[in-house]
């Protein structure tokens, strides 16, 4: 008999890491020193502060001659390597328990950034790396490009008027419950955070709810059908609310006494005008420059055009004022399997094969990062814990009314109001821009919030895969009887 199996280790690691967890926000950092090195170092350090100040300039000069950029490279491989770890581990670890590994990376990444609470410092500069940041928001750029190669604006059209329900209700429920749940636990706060928060609930992560229709064996189900395409639907109307939320908070910062209704307006028209325009422009488009394409004899042109496209709709959508994000969903939409078929027909990989290896490297970065930067000190408080919940609840309460959508009653509203559930990485991104834009001198979203919105992602992304499996098949037997 093996006594270290596996699964066993799995969880030994499991209950190591929840510990760890616990002793961190609950524990006394003043007894959580066993790693600390910091008074050895200062000890060692302060005869020798004189000498380092002389010699300093000297220091100085020879990191000009071997050059400065040396350090930082470094630093960013350091980085890259102890990042795509933890994503790995992480992602294994949660996979092991048929969870999405999105959560292990976002937990591994809550660890190595809250080392400094158990006396380890070796991780902190990689939460502040420039480097790493930007690399980190080229991953999310390209995760939601990804989503939009994914996405069939076609599809959408045939599964018609039902989705789009389905959407509308998902999205317009759970924004005025965040923004209640907002107005109630931080009342301080200016109306624009309130709407900001409700704006973190309505979008619905759409990869994760696909991959437990598959693993069940009904991504070819009317339920899934629906579920799949409200799921893109709300996407696109949380990124457009999104761009809207953020224009106004930006144009509030900006302007002082706040922003007049026409300004808003026009906001709204920006926004929905950059992504409507984006679809048909670029399905007129894109063809005529994948046949140009075509003609080059050089490899990688395919990706390349795919690439430049994602990067130029984003770069257009940050001018505007819109979150980059948007721009790359609306790259992903007009990029259509027939425009590129003279690609394909040749023997070259379809687009999704070929970004997925790019997505493998840089994805993980930005889910890593936004765990390090979740203060896990703030667990300790019972009002944030009491905000996360009262949110959780709201954002799987605000799904539910999806099911009001259905009038078929052959069809299980509640399995699809369940589908709807997860927030996955559009709740992280959501954040993770909001602790970004700031107000009044203050982000929108402080640390305690992004602790809170962090909860509430994780656990309707981890409610989701038993309830809907539960509904499914529950409702399978009540259509065989």
């Amino acid at each position: 008999m093996r006594i270290l199996t596996s699964k066993r280790i799995t969880i030994a690691i499991i209950i190591a890491l929840g510990y760890l967890i616990y002793s961190m926000a609950f524990g006394n950092p003043d007894s959580l020193d066993i790693f600390d090195t910091t008074g050895i170092a200062q000890e060692a350090e302060s005869p020798q502060i004189q000498n380092s100040t002389e010699t300093s300039q000297s220091n100085h000069t020879d990191e000009e001659k071997t050059g400065h950029g040396s350090s930082e490279v470094e630093k960013t491989l350091l980085g890259l390597i102890v990042i795509l770890l933890a994503a790995k581990l992480g992602g294994d670890v949660f996979e092991r328990f048929r969870q999405p590994a999105v959560l292990g990376e976002l937990v591994f990444g809550m660890i190595i950034g809250n080392m400094t609470l158990v006396g380890v410092q070796f991780f902190e500069p990689f939460e502040h790396s420039q480097i790493l940041e930007v690399l980190a928001e080229i991953g999310v750029i390209i995760l939601l490009f990804t989503v939009g190669l994914e996405s069939s604006i076609d599809e959408m059209r045939k599964v018609g008027a039902a989705s789009f329900m389905v959407a509308t209700f998902g999205v317009i429920a759970p924004f005025f419950l965040g923004w209640g749940v907002a107005i109630l636990f931080l009342p301080e706060e200016p109306t624009y955070v309130h709407i900001f928060v409700g704006a973190t609930l309505t979008a619905t992560s759409v990869g994760i709810t696909a991959r437990v229709l598959k693993d069940l064996g009904k991504i070819k189900t009317r339920e899934a059908k629906i579920i799949l395409g409200a799921a893109v639907i709300d996407d696109i109307m949380g990124l457009v609310i999104l761009a809207v939320v953020t224009g106004i908070i930006s144009a509030a910062n900006t302007g002082g006494d706040g922003i007049s209704s026409l300004q808003i307006l026009g906001i709204v028209a920006k926004a929905v005008g950059f992504v409507i325009g984006a679809i048909i422009v670029g399905q007129w488009l894109m063809p005529k420059v994948f046949n140009v394409g075509s003609k080059f004899k050089v490899s990688g042109v395919l990706l390349s055009i795919a690439l430049m496209v994602c990067f130029l709709l984003s770069y257009l959508a940050s001018l505007i004022g819109l979150a980059p994000i948007v721009g790359a969903f609306a790259a992903g939409l007009i990029l259509d399997k027939l425009a590129y078929e003279k690609f394909t027909n040749r023997g070259e990989p379809g687009l999704e094969t070929l970004v997925d290896p790019i997505g493998v490297f840089l994805i993980p970065i930005f889910f890593v990062q936004m765990g390090m930067k979740v203060d896990l000190t703030t667990f300790g408080h019972t009002s944030i814990l009491a905000f996360a919940g009262v949110m959780t609840l709201a954002a799987i309460l605000g799904k539910q009314v999806c099911a009001l959508a259905i009038t078929d009653k052959t069809i299980n509203r509640i399995a699809i109001g369940l589908g709807m559930i997860p927030r996955g990485e559009v709740g992280l991104i959501f954040a993770a821009i909001g602790a970004k834009l700031i107000l009044g001198g203050e982000p929108v979203v402080d640390s305690g919030t992004y602790s809170a919105v962090v909860i509430m992602v994780m656990v309707s992304t981890l409610v989701t895969p038993p309830l809907l499996k539960f509904s499914m098949l529950r409702g399978e037997k009540k259509g065989k009887k």
